[in-house]
């Protein structure tokens, strides 16, 4: 494939997976349970996927590509329900730590079976086959991404 058309197509690709984030993160809102926003799931799953003990609200912020301060707003909403605990960082005294409780993690897995009915229609549509096929792709590409913010 020449340059050119290398370029017009890994930019409609860039495109299409805007597209899916937006559309995908309004179908997830619309699932989730009342309380529970697209960014307060986010971080949940995060500590689920990733099994951290502990992180920064930096870190967080970081990694969600947001800043300090909508990080902050979004734990604090979290810790009023009691989703995660915020604690002082035992090797600096002026950081705080965030950990998901038991409550946040079952809270977690019930909003992930609210997207389930969700997550079954898209499979009847594009077949497991074609999300297993993307999948390798869209790992490579989101880690080529990652490395390059950092």
């Amino acid at each position: 494939m020449k340059q050119d058309e290398a370029l017009r197509v890994s930019f409609q690709v860039m495109t299409e997976i805007a597209i899916i984030g937006h559309l995908a993160d309004t179908a997830l809102a619309q699932a989730l349970p009342d309380g529970m926003s697209v960014a307060g799931f986010g971080v949940l799953n995060h500590f689920v996927r990733r099994n951290p003990d502990g992180e920064s609200p930096s870190h967080l912020a970081r990694a969600f590509q947001v800043t300090k301060g909508a990080m902050t707003y979004t734990l604090q909403q979290l810790e009023a329900q009691g989703l995660v605990a915020i604690s002082a960082d035992p090797k600096d005294a002026r950081g705080k730590i965030v950990r998901i409780t038991a409550k946040g993690r079952r809270v977690r897995d019930k909003c992930a079976e609210s997207v389930t009915p969700g997550m079954v229609s898209l499979l009847d549509a594009l077949g497991a086959e074609d999300f297993a096929s993307a999948l390798p792709f869209l790992v490579r590409l989101r880690e080529v991404l990652d490395a390059a913010r950092d």
